[in-house]
């Protein structure tokens, strides 16, 4: 059961192709919401044989931050599932993403007032066997200490009948 929420949470993070994009150094990433999300996402993205730099990544989120799931699967024994960042990070050390994946962001929409944010951000997803999914991740960030933490985050998957709305297809703010 495990394995397979750890599958779908690697699936469900968005990101510009890592082949397309120059890494954005941590430091000056952090300092806006748009660099806090593109190097999670740089962080994420792996060719095959690569490891995911966990400490890295750990380094942009709250530390009590939690990653939550809405399965789309009606066969999913756990429609709603919620982890801590410790355990989030612990998946990622899974011999599932040594095989390469790639995801690319469709769209985004920042909504932010007085040092928070919530990120609606539309992607696209593949992982080395051409499994392909689209879908939404909702990321809340917080402005502390001069720069931008993620403090939650939550995905959905999008289905045959239920398709991302238009308005979370563009670029932009």
């Amino acid at each position: 059961m495990m394995k397979q929420f750890i599958i779908v949470l690697f699936i469900s993070f968005s990101i510009s192709s890592f082949a397309q994009q120059t890494t954005i150094p941590h430091t000056e990433a952090v300092k806006t919401i748009d660099g806090t999300l593109t190097r999670m996402l740089q962080l994420l993205s792996i060719e095959k044989g690569e490891k995911i730099d966990t400490k890295s990544l750990e380094k942009l989120f709250l530390e009590n931050a939690t990653f939550s799931v809405r399965a789309t699967d009606a066969n999913y024994p756990y429609p709603f599932e919620t982890v801590s960042l410790k355990d989030f990070l612990a998946s990622l050390k899974d011999s599932y993403y040594e095989s390469g994946f790639e995801e690319k962001e469709i769209g985004k929409v920042v909504n932010e007032f007085n040092g928070i944010a919530n990120v609606f951000q539309s992607f696209e997803g593949s992982d080395s066997e051409g499994n392909t999914e689209k879908g939404m991740n909702s990321y809340q960030l917080v402005y502390l200490k001069n720069r931008w933490w993620i403090a939650n985050m939550i995905w959905t998957f999008e289905t045959d009948t239920v398709k991302i709305p238009k308005k979370y297809l563009q670029k932009g703010k």
